[in-house]
């Protein structure tokens, strides 16, 4: 029996999609990448923002297609959308065999077998949404395998006004550090050299558990396992970050300099709509501090464009800051109005065409900086993690620490060397393009 499994939606979802792929490998499915071929087809869905909602729903409209005119037997949906909208994907999309909740996935071995081999149609399962699932065996780690997510929590407290994922996802709960550790140490077994921790926030890692904020402990935890070479941390909120926490950054090797930490906006009356627990002059003290203490420290943050309420001059506050902090690496989101959000109830909401013309504004501003960024490298030397060959040319397409997968840039390295994904490589900046870099590896002995 073969299984297609669609994951959509961010890096927290992908190692849930990674664990009910090792629940069911060990229970002996195959999988494809052929609609055709699948006897089940998996669809992990997101519904963060408007367009992922749009995205998910789309998919199980094809994928019920598939199953009407293929020979797929179970078409299941799992994830956020599945947790938001169980009744209307069961009531509307019949062709849809079984539905798990956020909380469950863990479940998706046993579903799966019910609808095979018990024949059941329609079958849920929801368990309460502040539970966390545990898997035992193997997760099929399908990013490559040289670097890979782990995820340390899940839910989050926070409550920000526009957004859904507390009602999706639950409060905010720690995962065990050992069992952390040991899953930590599997994925090193299999070849992964990089660990890109993420949860709704990374920062309140083991409040709950320990009484106190233990990411530092777990990421010098971390840095001992053999194998792992890089480790970073993604989904910092700023108001979170302690001393202790910039003190491991600037003395644990593995750990990148390179921190992600979403602020959404720098407008203080817009921040308190949010809900967030900042303001603009925290930002600046938090960055200064960060910049200040880890001088190549490389920030990623994330905005959100016309939020309710946000007035021109709102806006050029924003790009005033943007213009003044120059973050190494930015996104822009257009607020997206979900409902059951405080947000969604605000007067003043901005119309669609201008939160996406001051989003593109913001876009642009940040590609004069980054672009200018990307120069200044030219002639440094760095570590490169290799990703891949670039076909018919002696070069490669790699990473350097200032670079997540799929949201940052890359650099290109010209080789004549046989290299293999997950090799590190000292490469010399020789040229910037936009985001991208070019390099060369670097002969130590020349020099």
């Amino acid at each position: 029996m073969k299984i297609l499994f669609v994951s959509l939606g961010c890096d927290k979802n992908l190692v849930d999609t990674e664990k009910m792929l090792g629940i069911l490998g060990g229970d002996g499915f195959q999988f494809t990448d052929s609609e055709e071929e699948a006897d089940v087809i998996i669809i992990n869905t997101c519904c963060f923002i408007g367009d992922a909602k749009e995205e998910s729903v789309n998919t199980i409209l094809e994928m019920a297609r598939c199953k009407e005119e293929g020979r797929c037997k179970a078409l299941l949906v799992t994830g956020c959308l599945a947790q938001r909208y169980k009744d209307e994907i069961l009531t509307e999309i019949p062709e849809v065999d079984g539905i798990l909740g956020t909380s469950s996935y863990d479940q998706i071995g046993a579903m799966v077998k019910q609808i095979l081999e018990e024949k059941k149609e329609h079958v849920s399962c929801f368990r309460d949404i502040n539970a966390l699932p545990r898997t035992e065996g193997g997760r099929m780690v399908t990013t490559g395998g040289h670097y890979a997510f782990l995820k340390i929590a899940e839910g989050c407290d926070k409550h920000c006004t526009y957004c859904i994922i507390p009602s999706l996802r639950g409060s905010y709960r720690s995962v065990p550090m050992e069992d952390l550790l040991q899953e930590a140490r599997g994925l090193a077994a299999q070849g992964v050299k990089e660990l890109i921790l993420v949860a709704q926030e990374t920062t309140l890692y083991g409040v709950d558990l320990y009484g106190e904020k233990s990411l530092p402990r777990l990421l010098r935890e971390l840095a001992k396992i053999p194998g792992i070479q890089w480790i970073r941390i993604q989904y910092c909120y700023p108001e979170e970050i302690t001393d202790e926490l910039i003190q491991v950054i600037r003395e644990e090797e593995k750990v990148c300099h390179y921190l992600d930490i979403p602020i959404q906006h720098a407008s203080d009356p817009v921040l308190k709509r949010m809900g967030r627990r900042t303001n603009q002059e925290e930002l600046r003290r938090i960055i200064g501090k960060l910049r200040k203490e880890i001088p190549d420290i490389v920030i990623r943050t994330t905005l959100i464009s016309g939020f309710p309420g946000e007035t021109q001059e709102d806006h050029e506050e924003l790009m005033a800051f943007v213009d003044e902090m120059e973050f190494e690496r930015l996104g822009v989101f257009a607020y997206s109005l979900e409902e059951d959000t405080p947000a969604a109830q605000m007067p003043d909401q901005v119309p669609q065409e201008l939160k996406e013309e001051r989003r593109d504004e913001i876009m642009e501003l940040q590609q004069e900086i980054a672009f200018e960024k990307a120069e200044s490298l030219v002639g440094r030397v760095l570590d490169v993690m290799i990703e891949g060959k670039v076909a018919d040319e002696p070069a490669y397409v790699g990473r350097t620490y200032m670079d997540s997968p799929n949201v940052d840039g890359l650099i290109f390295v010209n080789a004549d060397l046989q290299l293999m994904s997950g090799d590190f490589v000292r490469v010399k900046v020789t040229g910037a393009a936009e985001y991208d870099l070019i390099g060369e590896v670097y002969d130590e002995s020349a020099q």
